[in-house]
């Protein structure tokens, strides 16, 4: 039934003419608009809420007590990258449903650089039969840094205009200061596209001055997820640029941005809520958006008001209303059954309409599509198998090198130096020193390219761990100790097609295979998490500090946050786009 009919059914249903297909009795409706909660029963048809305040005795094919509980909104993630998940997006359900979020808001920057516009169609491929909403951010970026790194795909603006036509997508995706603040024209031009279709288009905003920061909202932009403090995040909200507040993996924003906004009893409309990048064992063991929203109640957030965040705000601010984000007439009937509004922790998920989770659980099958058979064979190193391809050549006894600083609980690093010592005319790690080398190896057969500079904060004392995950053009980055320990995770690299690994010597001691594109694994998810945490052990074993080593591996190489970035290509200063040395003196 096309949505006139749809539409003129639950006018019939609300008048009491025709039955509802489900009823859901005795709940305590979240309303969002009102942030009210009231006494009701649900009514629904066609996979759409058609009232909430519903007879008892009302006619329907199905009806569920609902035991008093909270009826609230599915949830709402308004910028993650599923890819970064490491599963599919079938895979990724079994662990994100369960907890209530019934609506991502997808950026596949990830496999569009590895793949450009057919990965991309390939990826989403029945993304309609999943349960729970897949929208896409329209990557603005594929490549992020032209001229500055290897892709395996591209995106132009024929591309982008595309995409942005197809009915799932929702924006224009990340789109980073210096293609704006550098008057690039194609990077408007795909702006102009998405406004001229009624879509906003995301920002991505990271370490903006005042004076910048104005220049950047002119370009059309509507919101940033890289606030890591209150002061910045109110000049955003002050220039008209909603806050996505992002709790990832290595992303932890929450505590503060709620805690300001507490502070100040700030009105809280345009805020959302984001994961970004969040491993699945993360995921499984912490939650998802529910997390988010418990974790803003604990800090002093009235309940609604937290929800609201994570369901209405999104749904306004994306031009969604009318579909998402309440249980209002017309909407699809997403909705979570919880006990608690201080403990988001759903007992039953519907979506549209149909109950798909039951006490941490998926209860139905989600299918997964046949990927075709060229996505996984991606992998294709020409140079960095050796120790020798990581030889970075000096004279003299000793060299001042410059250093990328990870942040802790952030994606942004600092620049820093370090004097290291020259032996047989090669520059040396100082483990000791919590300094070690890091690299990023061309894989896609192209030029052979490696990037190397100094790395400090994951605390290796020896050994390797590397990722074909890393932004966004997704190189092989590896941080190591010693060269034949990252020569040996190349080459298990390239052997499993892609991939996570932790390396000592020429031994691989642990290994993720990720050959779908060299970003994601089609095993079974719980099989999939067992093995990213032996490999976070091995890691650890190797004297790594940091809690989720290889997400923060995936980021320390990206070319658009502050202020160092790696790509195959070399050393990237982030304030100036471009290439620099990575020992000092040598510019």
């Amino acid at each position: 039934m096309d949505l006139t009919g749809v539409r003129m059914d639950l006018v019939q249903a609300a008048l009491g003419r025709i039955a509802f297909d489900a009823l859901i009795l005795n709940v305590q409706v979240v309303n969002v608009y009102s942030g009210l909660v009231e006494p009701g029963n649900i009514g629904i048809k066609h996979g759409r809420i058609v009232t909430c305040q519903a007879p008892k005795d009302a006619p329907a094919e199905s009806i569920w007590d609902g035991q008093g509980r909270f009826a609230l909104p599915g949830l709402i993630d308004t910028h993650v990258h599923i890819d970064s998940t490491l599963l599919t997006p079938a895979g990724l359900a079994e662990f994100m449903v369960p907890h209530g979020t019934t609506a991502v808001f997808a950026d596949p920057m990830e496999i569009s650089n590895v793949a450009g516009i057919e990965g991309l169609k390939a990826f989403f491929a029945g993304s309609d039969q999943l349960p729970y909403h897949v929208f896409l951010e329209v990557c603005s970026r594929v490549p992020t840094a032209p001229g500055l790194e290897t892709t395996g795909g591209e995106l132009g603006l024929a591309e982008v205009q595309e995409v942005l036509a197809w009915p799932q997508s929702i924006s224009l995706g990340e789109l980073d200061p210096s293609k704006i603040l550098g008057l690039r024209e194609e990077y408007f031009a795909k702006v102009t596209a998405a406004h001229a279709l009624g879509k906003i288009a995301n920002g991505h905003a990271a370490g903006l001055s005042p004076e910048a920061l104005t220049a950047y909202a002119c370009g059309g932009l509507a919101d940033d997820h890289e606030c890591v403090d209150y002061a910045e995040a109110k000049q955003r909200v002050a220039l008209g640029l909603s806050v996505l507040i992002r709790e990832g993996s290595t992303e932890r924003n929450l505590k503060e941005l709620v805690g300001g906004l507490l502070r100040e009893n700030a009105d809280t409309r345009h805020w959302m809520m984001c994961t970004d990048d969040k491993h699945p064992n993360e995921i499984l063991h912490e939650g998802h958006i529910n997390y988010m929203v418990e974790q803003a109640i604990a800090l002093g957030m009235p309940p609604v008001r937290a929800i609201q965040m994570a369901t209405l705000n999104a749904a306004q601010h994306f031009r969604l209303d009318h579909e998402l984000g309440s249980l209002a007439p017309g909407r699809w009937a997403d909705i979570l059954l919880i006990s608690s509004l201080e403990r988001i922790a759903p007992e039953e998920v519907f979506f549209k309409g149909r109950r798909v989770a039951q006490n941490g659980k998926m209860i139905i099958p989600t299918p997964a599509p046949a990927y075709p058979d060229w996505l996984h064979h991606t992998v294709k190193i020409t140079r960095g198998l050796q120790a020798e391809h990581y030889r970075l050549a000096a004279q003299g006894a000793a060299v001042r090198a410059r250093v990328i600083e990870i942040t802790g609980d952030q994606i942004i690093n600092r620049a820093g130096e370090a004097l290291l010592p020259v032996v047989d005319g090669a520059v040396q790690t100082d483990p000791q020193a919590d300094v070690v080398k890091l690299s990023v190896v061309e894989r896609y057969g192209k030029n052979g390219n490696i990037g190397t500079t100094f790395v400090r904060g994951f605390g290796l004392k020896r050994g390797a761990i590397s990722s074909t995950v890393s932004h966004d053009h997704h190189n092989l980055v590896i941080a190591g100790a010693d060269d034949l320990s990252m020569a040996t995770c190349a080459r298990a690299t390239q052997e499993m097609q892609g991939g996570l690994v932790a390396a000592l010597g020429d031994q691989v001691i642990a290994q993720l295979p990720l050959p779908f594109g060299g970003l994601i694994s089609e095993a079974p998810p719980l099989e999939v998490i067992r093995v990213l945490e032996a490999l976070n052990a091995a890691a650890h074993s190797l004297g790594c500090v940091l809690p989720a080593p290889f997400m923060t591996l995936a980021f320390i190489s990206l070319p658009t946050v502050p202020e160092l970035g790696l790509t195959d290509r070399g050393l990237v200063d982030v304030h100036q786009h471009a290439l620099i040395s990575p020992l000092l003196g040598l510019d």
